[in-house]
Order: structure tokens, then C-alpha cells, then sequence
């Protein structure tokens, strides 16, 4: 076995920054995705690809993860079964003779935490935990794209965050910290660690409606509804409970509180301070191209 990299997810928003990071950096990497089509192209780089149709495809996962030393393991799609999807992938790592899982989880994950789908990554790391595999968890807050995504037509935010700070943070700057844990010299400060994943500061959903209106040059606005404001709001998209249950929930975890905390974890792997929402603004303009019109 070398020191082959498996990257899941490779088509996503962190997976594929992450997989032209290591290329960088010469890592000998293997890519999972669905399609071959959507594998980033990586010229010149010792880069595999693997196709699985998901992770509950034990087979597929198990030929991915053959002859791996680690796995990056993006969390899957919003799902009803989704911890049961992460435990399939967990369980064919097992079995493929991986040594080592570094979890993309979510900031504050628990089994009593406000925001239901950190609920499933509390679950996740608990089955990793139970695994005998050595881990480390990247807990990552929402994102500056998830914030951006939450401005409504009528050019309005809503929901029941209250005054509540949210300390988001940037597909990149996960990506760069993911990069130092998979590639760290000395492994030994990672092993069984947990490490939140945070920008430079805890904003309002107030200053974020102020930081849009000056990028865009409209009137954006935030309106702090009640719970049962959000539920009847979120109707008309007919969508399964479990998913607006996350949608409201994710609102009020900033109200509690519970995703304010702002961490070191970027400036101290790193080199750098995180993005703030205005520099991600700033540096990812087609990330919010929706909000130009």
C-alpha cells in the first residue's frame, strides 16, 4: 500500500478544489464521482478515477477504496438515509484496508444540535469513532455560497435566526485546510482530532443583507421570522419534512448560537486568515451570479 489519496466527492464544491490542491502538490490521488465526465482534469498528475453510483453501493465503494492509505470523505447528498449512506462508505474503508479518514462533518455536530442534519454527522463520526480508523473530523460552518443562496426573489432573507451570528466560511479555505490534514508531515497532531472550520468572524444575517445590497447595488434585507413563520413559509416547495426541518433549523442554529464560535483552524494550517463574506464576495463573483439581475 502507498500513499494513495481516495477524494469522494470529487465533483463537488470542496472536493474538487480539494483535488486540484493536492495535484499541486503532487499527492498520488484517486477521484470518486458519479460520472466519469465530472471527474476534475488533472494533466500531468498521478490521478485515478473511481465511479459509484453512491455510497450504499458497497461494491463500488469497496474497488474505490482498494489500495488507499486514506479517504477524504465529503459528506453525501441531503438524504433521509444519508447516515446510513456514510456508514456504508465507513464499513467498504473497513473492508478495502484503509487506514485513515478525514471527515468533512459540520460545525457544532451532536446528537441534540439545533440544526438537524449535524445530528447525522454527530452519527457519522460516532460510527467512524467505532471503526478502529484513524480520524480526523473538519467540522466546517455554513458557507459564504449557502448565505449568499439564502436571498429570497423579492430580495429578502428570511427566517428565524434572530440577531444570531454565523461564523460561515469558504469552499476554498475548507479545501486548503483539508489539504494541510490529508498532507501534514507528522500526522500524530491530527489523529482522533476534531477541528472546527471557520471564517475570520461571526456576521449577522443583518450585515450580511448589507454586505449583499453594497456587492449587488440593490436593497437586500433580512427578516428575522418565528418558527412557525419559516414552516409556513417553506410550504409551497412541497418538500419532504426532513428536509425543511433542515432548512429551518439551519436558521435556528444561528439564533441559538450554536454556529457563532469562530475558530484559528484556517490561519493556523494555513498561513493565512480565512475569507471574510465580503472578500469571498469579492474573489467568487460567479458563485453569486444568481443575485445579479
Amino acid at each position: 500500500m502507498d500513499d494513495l489519496i481516495v477524494v469522494t466527492g470529487a465533483s463537488g464544491r470542496v472536493g474538487r478544489r480539494l483535488a486540484v490542491r493536492l495535484a499541486a502538490e503532487g499527492a498520488h490521488q484517486r477521484l470518486v464521482v458519479r460520472t466519469a465526465d465530472r471527474a476534475p482534469r488533472l494533466p500531468g498528475t498521478e490521478t485515478e478515477v473511481a465511479l459509484s453510483p453512491g455510497y450504499s453501493d458497497l461494491d463500488s465503494m469497496r474497488a474505490a477504496f482498494t489500495g488507499a492509505q486514506t479517504v477524504f470523505l465529503t459528506s453525501g447528498r441531503e438524504d433521509a438515509d444519508r447516515v446510513a449512506q456514510h456508514r456504508a462508505a465507513v464499513d467498504a474503508a473497513v473492508d478495502a484496508g484503509v487506514q485513515r479518514i478525514v471527515y468533512l462533518s459540520f460545525m457544532g455536530a451532536a446528537p441534540d444540535a439545533t440544526f438537524t442534519f449535524a445530528r447525522d454527522h454527530w452519527a457519522t463520526e460516532e460510527h467512524i469513532r467505532a471503526s478502529g480508523l484513524h480520524f480526523t473530523f473538519l467540522r466546517d460552518c455554513l458557507y459564504h455560497d449557502a448565505i449568499a443562496h439564502f436571498v429570497g426573489e423579492d430580495d429578502v432573507i428570511r427566517g428565524p435566526a434572530g440577531d444570531g451570528l454565523v461564523a460561515a466560511v469558504s469552499h476554498d479555505d475548507v479545501a486548503d485546510v483539508a489539504t494541510a490534514a490529508l498532507l501534514a508531515a507528522d500526522l500524530h497532531p491530527f489523529d482522533g482530532a476534531t477541528l472546527d472550520v471557520t471564517g475570520p468572524t461571526g456576521y449577522s444575517l443583518a450585515e450580511a443583507a448589507q454586505v449583499l445590497s453594497r456587492a449587488t447595488g440593490r436593497t437586500i434585507s433580512y427578516w428575522p421570522e418565528t418558527l412557525d413563520e419559516a414552516y409556513a413559509s417553506r410550504a409551497v416547495y412541497d418538500a419532504p419534512h426532513w428536509a425543511v426541518d433542515g432548512w429551518v433549523s439551519s436558521y435556528a442554529a444561528i439564533a441559538a448560537g450554536e454556529l457563532a464560535q469562530v475558530a484559528p483552524t484556517v490561519k493556523r494550517l494555513t498561513g493565512r486568515p480565512a475569507q471574510s463574506f465580503a472578500e469571498w464576495l469579492d474573489l467568487n463573483p460567479g458563485d453569486w451570479a444568481h443575485l445579479r439581475r
